[in-house]
Order: C-alpha cells, then structure tokens, then sequence
C-alpha cells in the first residue's frame, strides 16, 4: 500500500454516475471531474516552523470533497488513487 509523506492523502475517488436522471449517457469527455472519494492512507501530519507536527484533521475512511483540479493521479497495482495535500481538502461528508 501507499504511504503518503507529511501532511499528504491518497484518495481513491468515487467515479461519476455515467448517466443523467433522463436516462441519456454521457461520453467521457463530457463528464465531469470527480470531486468526492474515500481517505485510504493519510500521512502523519504538517510540520510546523518549530519542528513540531500538526495531525490531521482527516483520518483513514472519511468520506472528503476536494478541489476539482487538486492532486496528481496514480496507480497502483492496478486500482487508480489521488494523492494531495491537506490543505486541497474542502470538507468531510458526513
């Protein structure tokens, strides 16, 4: 599994819904960029300018909304994940 640095997350994103609720499909390029996914690996905090670390205010398996263009995707054995700061993560869905 990935272990992400500092004040890092690996996401895996929830896909869209590749229908509209009149039924019609849209083409990939059409869709928009997923914006929620699930916290799988976070990292152990930001450090502070006296060497201190501040925790996370997200934890493995919450549910988040981040920016839309936040983030480098990868992949990783198989199954593609987000990794990105913290500070990209908008809210937690409760």
């Amino acid at each position: 599994m990935l272990k992400p640095l500092g004040d890092r997350v690996i996401i895996e994103v929830t896909e869209a819904a590749e229908q509209t609720v009149g039924g019609i499909v849209l083409a990939n390029n059409a869709k928009d960029k997923p914006v929620t996914g699930k916290i799988v690996a976070a990292g152990t905090g930001y450090v502070l300018n006296d060497g201190s670390v501040r925790e996370l205010a997200v934890k493995i398996n919450d549910e988040v909304l981040f920016d839309k263009y936040a983030g480098q995707e990868v992949s990783f054995e198989g199954t593609d994940y987000l990794a990105l700061h913290e500070k990209d993560i908008v809210a937690i869905v409760e």
